[in-house]
């Protein structure tokens, strides 16, 4: 298998301009349903994950309480995941993996996701709110996408039967 990178994008999120700033907006009821449906369909898929972090804002450590902790993961707030997160940033998380097949989780923010998923696979990608994106690392400089899927594809995944 080699290193992966996962990254779920926070659920829907109260609009801005809400009574509380950016970084305490919470999640909506479609937000937390997304969450639980990327959790589910994550557990669907068998993914395990040696490592997750999130960002600091509340709709992120939200998303990561709905959809990782039932994963069986501890989940981390990370700053950088708050905004600016990089490649170099998603690079020295990936470090921390000491199996060389191990599975790290990060849950964050746009525009950030979308440009360290670009920067690491050349690849661009439409990251929907409470969506996934895997990057297989090949080497210590770069990858390749290996998974992207939207809330409705997630929803169909974590469906029942």
């Amino acid at each position: 298998m080699a290193r992966q990178l996962w990254f779920l994008r926070h659920g829907e999120a109260e609009p801005h301009g809400t009574s509380a700033g950016d970084t305490a907006r919470p999640l909506t009821q479609r937000g937390e349903e997304q969450s639980r449906l990327a959790g589910r369909a994550l557990a669907a898929l068998g993914c395990t994950f040696a490592h997750a972090f999130t960002s600091p804002k509340v709709r992120a450590r939200e998303t990561a309480r709905l959809a990782v902790v039932p994963l069986g993961v501890e989940v981390v707030e990370h700053p950088p995941l708050a905004a600016g997160f990089s490649r170099a940033d998603a690079l020295e998380l990936v470090a921390l993996l000491d199996d060389a097949d191990g599975r790290l989780l990060v849950v964050g923010h746009e525009p950030d996701f979308s440009q360290v998923v670009h920067d690491l696979t050349g690849a661009r990608v439409d990251f929907k709110k409470g969506g996934v994106a895997a990057v297989r690392l090949e080497g210590s400089t770069g990858g390749e996408l290996i998974t992207l899927l939207r809330p409705r594809e997630l929803a169909a995944i974590a469906a029942p039967g």
